[in-house]
C-alpha cells in the first residue's frame, strides 16, 4: 500500500536524502515547520517504511581499491522456487551489494564489490560456479564509476 505524501513530506524526504544527520531543529527551519510537527512527520515516515534506513555511504576510493563488477546471471529455467533460492543465496553473499531479478535475456543482474580479482574468484567458485541451476553468467568489470547516488526523486 502506497503512503500518500504531501508537499511537506516530500521536502523532508528530499532534505534527509541530502543529509540525514541534520538536526530536527535545522530540518524544521529549512521546511518552515515547527520542530514537534517535523519530528512527528519524520517518525511517521520511518514507521511506515518510507524511510527504510539511515546509513553512511563510504568512499571506496579512500578505503582502498575496490572492484565494482556487474554480473549477468542466466538460470537453466524460469521457475519461481529456483529464483527464490538464488535470491536467498545472494542475500547471504557479502560481496553482492545489489541483486535484481530482471526481464529479458538474463534472469538476474548482480552488483558485486570486491577488493581484487582473487576475492571475485572466491565468490564465483563459492556462489556461482557450483550452482546446478545456473546456466551461465557474464562478468562486466567497471573501469570507473561515473555516477552513483542513492537519492530518488520524490
Amino acid at each position: 500500500m502506497e503512503l500518500q505524501l504531501d508537499r511537506i513530506d516530500r521536502q523532508i524526504l528530499n532534505t534527509l536524502q541530502r543529509n540525514n544527520r541534520i538536526s530536527n531543529q535545522q530540518l524544521a527551519e529549512e521546511i518552515s515547520l515547527s520542530p514537534p510537527a517535523c519530528l512527528k512527520r519524520v517518525k511517521r515516515l520511518r514507521e511506515s517504511g518510507v524511510i527504510e534506513a539511515d546509513v553512511a555511504i563510504l568512499s571506496t576510493r579512500l578505503l582502498g581499491k575496490m572492484l565494482n563488477i556487474i554480473v549477468e546471471v542466466e538460470m537453466i529455467r524460469d521457475q519461481a522456487d529456483l529464483a527464490d533460492a538464488f535470491m536467498r543465496k545472494m542475500q547471504n553473499a557479502g560481496e553482492v551489494t545489489q541483486c535484481y531479478q530482471v526481464t529479458g535475456e538474463v534472469d538476474f543482474l548482480l552488483v558485486v564489490m570486491v577488493p581484487d580479482m582473487q576475492a571475485y574468484e572466491v565468490f564465483v567458485r563459492r556462489d556461482l560456479s557450483n550452482d546446478p541451476y545456473l546456466r551461465k553468467f557474464r562478468t562486466l568489470i567497471s573501469m570507473r564509476r561515473d555516477k552513483f547516488t542513492t537519492r530518488i526523486d520524490v
